[in-house]
């Protein structure tokens, strides 16, 4: 049982035996390191309850707490929080799970699978090379899962493409065009991967009837291939042509005419998405008879459903902040509960080098691609540094900066750390330290103050994980692994590891172990590597 879990017990007990109204306590942990390792406000929350001042109620709740274990000394603080102080014992503890635990350290596992949950991510057309900007999304949406999994959930990662439009027309127009020596159409692809994939096709002896098919599916294939560099494998690739040639899109608007919340207009068909709190009807079928996005929209969400997800999240651009309302509005027309979509909107990035503006488009073929962003700063660089911030504030990127080797770049020295923590380790083999196991060391030996402190970051990583996860902010961990290499480098700078004091060596082996491994679950949250040299 976790120190918070035996915390909650014994509160909810000494309400009781208090005469207290009863209450779920929350807890958390103080800003300020001298008020404890957790503190609750649950004295605060019960005084109009229980009809007496917040530190009154405070002081009765803690003269009813049984002796706990896990707790050195319990006190009443400001207008009536309880703080609490963990006993050594605990951070003891802590260390052995991190070790014993291994790859497992910090993860949820329950009876049972949360439900199943598809994270949706990326889906960029399959007209070029991935934009240098996908990139974010990439990061965001694989570490989200990564989060997701690790709190219990069941995840499918999925890119969704247009496979069926006039974008993919034009683009086939386009290589076309190429094949023949001709200038592409004016509202066509001019980039110069379009003569490139020309070329491969005229080499390849495809027919000018197939340069279409062929070359959509060579840029569909470049385009996995860019993201299996970047660590993204995404459980299915799903094309819209497969929700018209299923009849899906015709069922669905079929079933909304029937259930009364679609009707016409100016020879269109409309779905009442007002009636859900869109700020507008949408059209689900032109006065021409063709379907739009939108139909392709509602019959997708009714795909994933009929598929089994029990949660739909959508990881979109700031250009398509005007997609909440109307995904959220899908989903209640189609009778599915408003919270199967969630949708998370990303802000851009700035690319620069040197701190100058870097150009890109894809339409003038002045394009970086996302291909060359891993060439040039690394996969783990790039992705480190795309999930150190929230997806609400927009990136500057410096391609400059993110592969300076220097301790002011975060994931040069995040994973420094790591591979310090590894040097020592080899260090200890070649020096012939017997670590013996840390069931056995003696960990009440770690009472230093850095070690202490090191011992309290590591033991915040399961929360940590679980905030991360249910707020979908990967940003958390890695200013987690952060604050545990600073930490760690504070314990290495003031405590010795290796000495002729065998039992102390002992117990701090471990702990560099502990911590060792705490780093190596953080970054593969992340999907990035924990090198062990450097």
């Amino acid at each position: 049982m976790s120190a918070p879990q035996a915390l909650a017990d014994a509160v909810r007990s000494a309400l009781a035996d208090a005469g207290l109204p009863d209450a779920e306590p929350a807890f958390e942990r103080p800003r300020q390191r001298e008020h404890g390792d957790w503190s609750t406000n649950v004295a605060l929350a019960l005084a109009k309850r229980a009809g007496a001042p917040p530190r009154e109620v405070a002081q009765r709740l803690v003269a009813a707490l049984p002796d706990l274990e896990v707790v050195d000394a319990v006190e009443v603080a400001g207008p009536g929080f309880v703080n609490f102080r963990l006993s050594h014992r605990v951070l003891e503890q802590t260390v052995r799970d991190a070790v014993v635990q291994g790859p497992d350290w910090g993860r949820v596992i329950p009876a049972r699978p949360l439900g199943r949950i598809q994270v949706e991510f990326v889906s960029a057309n399959p007209t070029g090379p991935l934009h240098i900007g996908a990139g974010r999304w990439a990061a965001v949406g694989d570490a989200i899962g990564n989060l997701l999994e690790a709190t219990g959930w069941e995840v499918s990662r999925e890119y969704y493409f247009n496979d069926a439009g006039t974008q993919m027309e034009r683009f086939g127009a386009s290589v076309l065009a190429a094949l023949r020596g001709e200038e592409p159409p004016e509202d066509g692809y001019h980039g110069t991967y379009i003569k490139e994939f020309a070329e491969e096709l005229r080499a390849a002896g495809v027919t000018e009837a197939d340069v279409a098919e062929a070359a959509y599916q060579r840029m569909l294939a470049h385009i996995k291939g860019t993201l299996a560099q970047f660590g993204v494998e995404f459980d299915s690739w799903f094309g819209e042509r497969t929700l018209h040639e299923s009849g899906l899109i015709d069922a669905t608007i079929a079933d909304l005419r029937e259930r009364g919340i679609a009707y016409e207009q100016d020879g269109a068909v409309w779905l009442r998405t007002t009636d859900f709190g869109d700020d507008k009807d949408r059209v689900l079928v032109r006065s021409d008879g063709a379907p739009t996005y939108f139909a392709a929209d509602c019959a997708y969400l009714r795909s994933k459903v009929e598929r089994g997800f029990d949660r739909c999240i959508y990881l979109l651009g700031a250009d398509h902040h005007g997609y909440v309302g109307r995904l959220k509005a899908i989903a209640q027309a189609e009778g599915y509960p408003p919270d199967v979509v969630e949708v998370i909107i990303g802000q851009l990035v700035n690319f620069l080098r040197d701190g100058q503006p870097v150009r890109m488009s894809k339409r003038t073929g002045e394009l970086i691609t996302f291909d060359e962003l891993i060439a040039e700063v690394g996969a783990d660089a790039a992705r480190y540094t795309f999930l150190r911030y929230s997806t609400d504030v927009a990136i500057d990127f410096d391609l400059a900066e993110v592969v300076k080797a220097e301790r002011e770049n975060p994931v040069y020295y995040v994973q420094y750390s790591h591979a310090r923590i590894a040097g020592i380790m080899r260090t200890a083999t070649e020096r012939g330290v017997v670590a013996g196991s840390v069931l056995d060391a003696e960990l009440d030996r770690l009472v230093e103050e850095p070690e202490v402190e090191l011992v309290r970051r590591i033991g915040a990583w399961p929360e940590t994980v679980q905030y991360a996860a249910g707020e979908r902010a990967p940003q958390k961990v890695a200013r987690y692994a952060e604050e545990l290499a600073e930490q760690f480098h504070r314990f290495y700078t003031e405590c010795q590891v290796l000495s002729d004091d065998e039992a102390l060596t002992r117990a701090r082996y471990w702990l560099c172990v502990a911590a060792r491994q705490t780093l190596v679950n953080a970054l593969a949250i992340l999907g990035v590597s924990a090198p062990a040299r450097m």
